[in-house]
Formats: structure tokens, sequence, C-alpha cells
């Protein structure tokens, strides 16, 4: 799914147990790029093309549990959270709108969602396009 010259370090793929938690858990259908990605790299990171430029994928039951919890709702509503940049940056779809879903960073310090929510890719297939990816130094 990552071309081989781009930096990503996969985990294992997502059984279809996992999965099937994750789609139960979720309050939307998710994208089906997501879900293959999944399956191709359950867990994992690298470098993005854009900010917050890097990218870790939450493993399905984590981001099962995450919903099942609902861990995220009281401070990021109308976001389903998939990673983040392993430091201070939620990346999430944001499920505000309607389908495709685009995918944006959140500043997990921040709770003002007009401040702390960054646009990366206007859908999940466009994301994957960023992934492994160094950001241009022009």
């Amino acid at each position: 799914m990552i071309p081989p010259d781009r930096d990503w370090r996969a985990a294992p793929e997502a059984t279809e147990a996992s999965l099937a938690r994750l789609v139960a858990a979720s309050p939307i259908e998710l994208p089906s790029e997501y879900l293959r990605f999944l399956v191709y790299s359950n867990g994992g990171e690298g470098p993005l093309g854009l900010p917050p430029y890097y990218f870790q994928i939450d493993p399905a039951d984590e981001a099962a549990l995450a919903l099942e919890d609902r861990r995220h709702e009281e401070f990021f509503p109308g976001f389903v959270i998939i990673g983040s940049n392993g430091g201070g940056e939620y990346v999430g779809l944001d499920v505000r709108g309607s389908s495709p879903w685009p995918v944006v960073a959140l500043d997990m310090t921040n709770i003002d969602l007009d401040e702390s929510v960054l646009v990366i890719a206007s859908s999940f297939a466009a994301f994957i396009d960023l992934v492994g990816k160094e950001a241009d130094a022009s």
C-alpha cells in the first residue's frame, strides 16, 4: 500500500476480529481505504508530507477501544481519532460534515476547535499519498 521507497515502519496486519470491532464501534461508515490500510499496517509510523509531519496510526483494537469508551468525545466531538503525531496532536477524521471525511490534526492542548483543527487531506485516500514522505524543503 505504501510504496517501498517511502519511510513507513509497518506493524503486522489487523485481524478480521479487530477490524469488525472497529467497524462496530464507529459512529460512521469508516473509509474503505482506512480499513485497507489497517490490513496493511495495524499500527506503524513514519514521516508525513504535511503538518504535523509525523504520523503514528493507532492499531484497530486501540481505535475501537477509544470509540467504545468515548475517550475523545468530551473535548473533540465530531472526530474519529485514528492516530497521532507521537507528540501533542491527534490525527483523525472530521465527521462533522459529509463523506469523504477530511483527515485533520487536532492540538491535544487546545479544545477550541476553531483554533485547534488543521486539515491535512480532503480524504483518507488523499492522506495515504502523504504517508511515508518527508515534507518538501521548498
